[in-house]
């Protein structure tokens, strides 16, 4: 049995990937919302709901193998309609490179593991069903390493999910999938509180990091959700493989 046309939002219900479910909710787009947290998911999707659509949430340990495993397999024992894929999920701490532990690392690395073989999981329901587009949230970090915030595994992971997603491109072209990456620079979400009190980020960020970016301030979640809805609509149809830099101008020069 096929489900009506949906997205796909790991790590959904903060950050940028919460601002793509709003943008996707406003056009009426039913979701499937993946995160670990279950009260901060029964909070989002009644915020969706709103929009009259469809929101379904599905709690998820991203390191734990079996849960992704269950996931993959109950997605495809249901065989929905997937359009859209947004694999949101990140955590960013800075570690000097010498001070990085297997724990540091395995934190990193691992992530991608899930949202590689999630990934292929969609992947797989839009190859028979006609198509459809994915969008990785990598970093500017993997362009570029800045020495104050010290960051190798991090970088590693999302230099690795820019790679993915060129190669992606390539072999699903065929099946008319589509396959991109936005890359951040420092946007104002809560992928900071791993080491910066939740309620102190704005403050922290705006006042460390505005003169970082050439176009004088640090980015907003809508920012970037502007960028991926860009790269999921049929506005993007001849656009794959790509990996743009959503980042206040850093990768061009510095201020």
């Amino acid at each position: 049995m096929t489900t009506e046309t949906q997205a796909i939002i790991v790590g959904g219900t903060s950050g940028i990937g919460l601002e793509v479910a709003r943008k996707l909710a406003q056009q009426k787009v039913n979701l499937k919302i993946i995160a670990r947290n279950e009260e901060r998911l029964k909070t989002v999707a009644d915020e969706l709901a709103q929009h009259d659509i469809e929101v379904h949430t599905v709690s998820i340990d991203l390191y734990d193998k079996e849960q992704v495993s269950n996931f993959i397999a109950n997605l495809v024992h249901e065989n929905p309609r997937v359009k859209y894929l947004v694999n949101s999920a990140g955590y960013f701490k800075p570690v000097s490179f010498l001070e990085h532990d297997e724990r540091d690392y395995d934190k990193q690395l691992n992530l991608n593991k899930a949202l590689f073989f999630i990934s292929q999981g969609v992947a797989k329901l839009m190859k028979d069903s006609g198509g459809g587009a994915i969008v990785n949230i990598g970093s500017m970090w993997a362009h570029q390493a800045v020495k104050a915030t010290p960051s190798s595994a991090y970088s590693m992971q999302k230099a690795g999910l820019h790679s993915l997603t060129q190669h992606m491109a390539m072999e699903l072209a065929e099946y008319n999938i589509r396959v991109n990456a936005v890359a951040p620079a420092v946007v104002v979400t809560p992928i900071y509180k791993a080491f910066i009190a939740e309620n102190e980020i704005e403050d922290a960020l705006t006042t460390g990091f505005n003169d970082f970016h050439p176009i004088g301030r640090v980015g907003r979640p809508e920012d970037v959700a502007n960028a991926v809805e860009f790269l999921l609509n049929d506005k993007s149809s001849w656009v794959t493989g790509e990996i743009l830099n959503v980042d206040g101008g850093v990768m061009s020069g510095r201020n």
